[in-house]
Formats: C-alpha cells, sequence, structure tokens
C-alpha cells in the first residue's frame, strides 16, 4: 500500500451486537477515505491505498485549521434530504483533472464524514480504546462546511431504526474497548445493513431477451478462480445494461474464470469475461451451498477491486 499512511480497520458482518461494551454509528453509502493533515495541506487516500486528494479539493480546507492529524471516516454526496446518493458519488471519485473536479466541487459537494481520530499532533492514537479516540474526536470541534462528526450512540435497536427512518444504509457497532487494528476485519466492529447485500466480482453473463439477461457472478477463491454464486437477472435497467455492456466487452475471455461448479444452465451460452468488474447485490438468503436467493443488482462498485471482495461482504 505505497504511500497511504495506513489500511482502513473493516467490519465483519454479523447480527446486531447489544450491550453496554458497544457504540453504534450509521453506516454511510459512500467511500472510505483516510485523511492525512499536516503541514497546512491534507491528502486523501482510498480504502485501495490509492491517492484520491484530487477528486475532493473542497476537503482541502481541512488543513487550515489542524495539523499533524490522521482521520478516518466516509466520502458522501448529500441529497437535499441529508440522504447519501452514491448514483452521484460515483460521478466524483474517479476524477483525476484538477478543472473538473473543481468544477463538480461547486455543483455537487462531497462532505467527509469523520468517525475516527488515528494521530493528533504527531501522537500515534490506534492503541487507545475505541471510547478514548471518539471523545478526543469530539473535543476537536470539526463542524465546518464540508466535514462532520456524526454521532455515536448508546442504544444499537434504536440507532438501527432510526437508520431505516432516515433512508441510511446500516449500522455499525463498535466495541468500545477495541484498539484500532489496520487492515484487519475484526470481530469489534459489526456492520448491519438494513438489507442484505454483499459485493460478487462479475465472471461473465448470459444473453436473454436482453443483451444481458444475467450476471454470473462470485467470489475469490484460493486458488485465483471465482467461487460461483449465482445468476443475477433482477434490478439490471436498460441504462445499467448499457453501462454494464461498455465495461464487460472489452473484457471478453475464452475461458471461464470460475472454479468447476457452475451449474449447465447457467454456464450453458455464457459469455466469460475476467473478473474485474465488481457489483452489490441485494438478496434473499443463501442455499446450503452459498447460492444466492433472489439477487437483484444494487449497484457497480467501482471503489472496489476484485481481491477486497470475499463472502463477509
Amino acid at each position: 500500500m505505497p504511500g497511504a499512511p495506513l489500511k482502513p480497520m473493516l467490519a465483519i458482518t454479523a447480527e446486531l451486537p447489544s450491550g453496554p461494551d458497544w457504540g453504534y454509528e450509521f453506516k454511510w453509502d459512500g467511500v472510505r477515505a483516510i485523511a492525512d493533515v499536516r503541514g497546512g495541506s491534507t491528502r486523501l487516500w482510498a480504502r485501495s491505498g490509492v491517492e484520491i486528494t484530487t477528486a475532493y479539493p473542497e476537503l482541502g480546507a481541512l488543513g487550515e485549521r489542524l495539523d499533524d492529524v490522521l482521520f478516518d471516516g466516509e466520502v458522501v454526496v448529500l441529497s437535499g434530504a441529508g440522504i447519501p446518493s452514491f448514483t452521484a458519488l460515483a460521478e466524483r471519485m474517479h476524477v483525476r483533472e484538477k478543472g473538473r473536479a473543481a468544477r463538480l466541487a461547486a455543483s455537487m459537494p462531497v462532505t467527509y464524514m469523520i468517525f475516527d481520530v488515528l494521530r493528533l499532533r504527531g501522537a500515534d492514537l490506534t492503541r487507545w480504546t475505541y471510547r478514548e479516540r471518539r471523545l478526543t474526536l469530539d473535543e476537536l470541534e470539526l463542524a465546518g462546511p464540508r466535514w462532520a462528526v456524526p454521532p455515536v450512540f448508546p442504544d444499537g435497536r434504536a440507532t438501527y431504526e432510526a437508520a431505516g427512518e432516515h433512508g441510511l444504509e446500516g449500522v455499525v457497532a463498535k466495541r468500545l474497548t477495541s484498539t484500532y487494528q489496520p487492515g484487519v476485519r475484526s470481530p469489534d466492529w459489526v456492520k448491519v445493513k438494513l438489507e442484505v447485500t454483499a459485493d460478487f466480482v462479475v465472471g461473465g453473463w448470459r444473453p436473454g431477451a436482453r443483451k444481458i439477461g444475467g450476471l454470473l457472478v462470485g467470489v475469490p477463491g484460493p486458488d485465483g478462480l471465482l467461487v460461483y454464486r449465482g445468476r443475477v437477472g433482477g434490478g439490471i435497467g436498460a441504462a445499467t445494461e448499457r453501462e454494464l455492456l461498455g465495461l464487460l466487452e472489452p473484457l471478453r475471455a475464452e475461458r471461464s474464470p470460475f472454479a468447476p461448479g457452475v451449474p449447465r444452465e447457467d454456464a450453458r451460452g455464457a459469455i466469460w469475461v475476467r473478473p474485474e468488474i465488481v457489483v452489490e447485490v441485494k438478496y434473499g438468503q443463501r442455499t446450503p451451498d452459498g447460492r444466492l436467493r433472489f439477487p437483484r443488482l444494487r449497484r457497480l462498485r467501482p471503489d472496489k477491486a476484485p481481491a477486497e471482495v470475499d463472502d463477509a461482504g
């Protein structure tokens, strides 16, 4: 992860924990970002380790009031109702041309939801407990034009219900006594989505009544091949189909990227692709062998690399 200060800590997907040992935050539908503030400037890094500073010039003002601080948070585009829009954010996340980024910052500004402080005035805080880091973060009084510190709540069930009432993605529960574990997917952080979703890698598609009758998706296996998780036919509108075809057509491959086990009816007539595109899928349950039931495409995930996809979500 060259250049980036550290890898962000990740949450597992599980049932909502309860009790006095936990704090609860809203889950924001955006892009994870580490912000390194020092010397009057702000540099931003995506979860993948790619620097994304140029894409969000409106966040540079963080460096004008703070120095030698490292934050963890989520970059979001908020609608008029204050609800994050990942579709709107997708127009901004890969912009690397300064002029275009400045124009988008004026017409479609982002907000940086800061939920953790990992360094303060040169001191490493990652070994502090979550409770201590949150108290320190709150004391910084960071409310600004393009950044905010969202609240943490003591009641998990009430937080979950409030997330649903406000159209948010879900809740993240964090153990109050836990330290920050860079790059680790830890049970000390638990994410609970309001709808069951997960990310998958596209390994091909099957034509149907339309050019894309269904996407064939899976997760990376230990041998480098995809483990098949099912065919996703729902949720693919005309505009999404055009976008998918534009991405997938150049990736056509002669061989299946899946390990053995793709059902014959799904493999018949399939068009295989190199496994480079990640999508988020909403589904009901899973079969005992891990296949998705009633899957529907929710969105593309251009912010996520295939290597980052696993069955933990």
